[in-house]
């Protein structure tokens, strides 16, 4: 009776000690969370209640940055101008994007050879510099000495020439498209997860059943990928209204020509970073950050919710 008690208390101390260690492990990752995540939100919150005169507080205000971003001029016109920029960006996003990356890990999935080079080859963007992506695009871009302009007049389609990021029509569009093709790997390997955890036997037998390509991708393959496209619905749309670096690497912080590519991120740096009123709209470039976050976690809510209601994972 004393030996079992002997042992089931080394037992226990041996749990302990794993306990213990799996704390200490994860020690850094919880202090690097609190550091980079947790405080500058809790101090977005704090200073979007006071007023600051250049970057030091001024006084408690409360909601009043919150009711000058919504109805004083300027500051009503840019934020409902890059909230909805934020908005094209997703919803374009999600269109070509998903739609692609869904594409090509179909097709990486099917019997072709060469599966890992193509799969290096559409995630390699990824790995690469945003800087330099967006530098590389600006030269592509470029109105007259552009890549792209150079090769649709050498195939004779010159009334399809733009000035791609000087034209408010197709800046913003512009922009977006280096976007989803910098992010088309990622997606695709999460769609080609997706792909490869469904059971052959089921296409097998739906195949048996004499259901043609069509019916498989619109009844079987798109209802069993629900987890995945639920995950990258929610990445795209948290990326969409988060984005910061290909906006600004290639447009600037003002989202030229004329504002038109501005989104929340670049409208809240001006503000924050004191280029504009000489740093006195801190708070309300806090209120931004606020509402931000309220924005991403309310929509993230909801398109979780709208997944599981359709029952895609079952």
């Amino acid at each position: 009776m004393s030996s079992f008690k002997t042992t089931e208390g080394m037992a226990h101390r041996k749990k302990s000690k794993r306990k213990h260690l799996v704390h200490l492990f994860l020690l850094p990752a919880v202090l690097l969370y609190g550091v980079f995540q947790l405080y500058p939100l809790i101090s977005a919150a704090f200073n979007s209640l006071y007023s600051f005169n250049g970057f030091d507080k001024n006084q408690f205000i409360g909601l009043q940055n919150f009711i000058t971003l919504f109805k004083e001029k300027p500051y009503n016109t840019f934020f409902f101008n890059a909230f909805q920029h934020n908005w094209i960006y997703f919803f374009v996003t999600v269109l070509t994007q998903l739609a692609i990356s869904l594409l090509l890990a179909l097709i990486i999935h099917s019997k072709i050879k060469g599966k890992e080079f193509f799969k290096s080859v559409f995630f390699l963007p990824k790995l690469l510099s945003v800087i330099v992506i967006g530098f590389l695009f600006s030269l592509i871009l470029n109105p007259t000495r552009g890549a792209l302009n150079s090769l649709l007049d050498g195939m004779g389609l010159e009334f399809l020439t733009r000035p791609w990021l000087g034209s408010m029509d197709t800046a913003l569009f512009s922009v977006i498209f280096v976007d989803s093709w910098a992010s088309i790997g990622f997606s695709m390997l999460i769609f080609l997860a997706g792909l490869q955890a469904i059971e052959p036997e089921i296409f097998e037998a739906a195949r048996i059943d004499g259901a043609n390509p069509l019916t498989i991708l619109t009844r079987i393959t798109v209802p069993m990928l629900g987890p995945s496209l639920m995950i990258m619905t929610v990445l795209v749309f948290i990326g969409s209204f988060e984005t910061f670096e290909y906006v600004f690497a290639m447009q600037g912080s003002t989202g030229g020509p004329y504002y038109s590519t501005d989104v929340l991120t670049t409208f809240f740096y001006r503000l924050a970073f004191g280029t504009v009123d000489g740093g006195q709209s801190i708070g309300v470039g806090s209120a931004i950050a606020v509402v931000l976050f309220l924005i991403i976690g309310l929509a993230t809510s909801t398109i979780l919710f709208v997944f599981k209601r359709k029952d895609f994972e079952r």
